[in-house]
């Protein structure tokens, strides 16, 4: 009698077990390693909501070949943005009102690393659709600082790997393809061997890693446009002179922040990157100055200055940063009253300057 109740009760216990498991299969068809998102995306009817933008000689342009010059505004890591609980589409619209036309989101490795891809690809998701609602291009940034080659960094937000780089723009590319609001990537937000402290690394080395995730890129997205960093914080492009990029349809980036060369600055800005766009369609990423400072618009200033020699000079440009807490700040707080410098770059974005333009050669 005891035997019997023990088998019984082992065929029970074995009955419980095989029923828990199925149930837990059941809720999962398939492995949990099958059911990455950058491979599993939904039908879009907002994929092609916008023109699609392409490089056409030194410029941007629409598909009837129109020039497009880009003015925009940088936001903080979507991360951060929806951990302190303001990612949402009134974020995006106090964007818009500043007169831009595209949205800089800088993505760090730390972030990325945490959250996780599939994650963080939800938030990815949710800006672009608010972006293009709003008829904003997307510009996607990995940003990071430092030397991808020795893979040293100026930071511990900023570390990352070879492969994980190559990675993580084949995880974008793959997700974003066909998407026209998804303008452009920015494969490296700043490289710098931070005055050899990083180790060092060669324009031949660079460029070599940027064709690298280029060929990454476009195994699944031909269309999105790479830009390429500059030297020295992805300001000095002046390497384009000897040996540019082996890649068609690219764009390069420069970020001329007013204390990388003393004045006077636009024999120093021909010099270091405005030669570039002559030849090849160029973008200042990231720059600004001291968000406190409230300026005449019309008078002789770095603010004036620049908008002039990139306007003058058909370069694109997004400012740093629409956030409250970070160096550059562009509003003092989540009330999106703008700083000073903001009131400056949204009279530019709208066209309201009377700016110098750079003197003809």
């Amino acid at each position: 009698m005891k035997m019997k109740v023990f088998f019984t009760s082992l065929f029970v216990m074995g009955l419980l077990i095989l029923c828990g498991t199925q149930s837990v299969f059941s809720q999962d068809a398939v492995p949990w390693y099958q059911n990455g998102p950058w491979t599993m995306r939904r039908a879009n009817p907002k994929l092609k909501a916008l023109p699609l933008i392409q490089v056409k000689g030194n410029r941007f342009v629409d598909p009837d070949g129109t020039p497009v010059l880009f003015r925009g505004i940088a936001i903080a890591d979507p991360d951060k943005v929806e951990r302190q609980g303001h990612l949402n589409q009134a974020h995006f619209e106090k964007v818009k009102e500043l007169g831009g036309n595209i949205v800089r989101v800088p993505i760090h490795p730390t972030a990325w690393q945490e959250r996780g891809p599939a994650k963080y690809m939800q938030l990815l998701d949710s800006i672009v659709e608010w972006c293009t609602d709003l008829k904003m291009y997307v510009m996607l940034d990995w940003h990071t600082i430092g030397n991808l080659e020795m893979e040293m960094f100026q930071d511990p937000m900023y570390v990352t790997t070879k492969q994980e780089t190559y990675d993580f723009w084949r995880k974008i590319a793959q997700h974003f393809n066909g998407h026209n609001t998804v303008a452009f990537y920015e494969l490296f937000n700043e490289p710098t061997t931070y005055r050899g402290q990083l180790g060092t690394c060669s324009w031949s080395d660079w460029k070599k890693l940027c064709e690298n995730m280029i060929t990454v890129i476009r195994y699944s997205d031909k269309e999105t446009i790479p830009l390429v960093a500059g030297f020295d914080w992805a300001y000095d492009l002046t390497p384009l002179l000897i040996e540019p990029i082996n890649a068609q349809g690219i764009g390069y980036t420069t970020h001329p922040y007013p204390n990388k060369r003393p004045k006077p600055w636009q024999p120093r800005w021909d010099e270091n990157f405005g030669f570039a766009a002559d030849t090849y369609p160029v973008f200042a990423t990231e720059f600004g100055f001291d968000p406190r400072t409230a300026i005449d618009p019309d008078g002789d200033h770095y603010g004036n200055d620049i908008i002039g020699y990139l306007e003058g000079k058909n370069i694109s440009w997004a400012i740093w940063v629409f956030d409250p807490e970070w160096g550059g700040a562009k509003i003092k707080s989540y009330n999106y009253e703008l700083t000073p410098s903001a009131e400056f770059f949204k009279k530019a974005m709208h066209k309201q300057l009377k700016v110098q333009q750079p003197e003809k050669k």
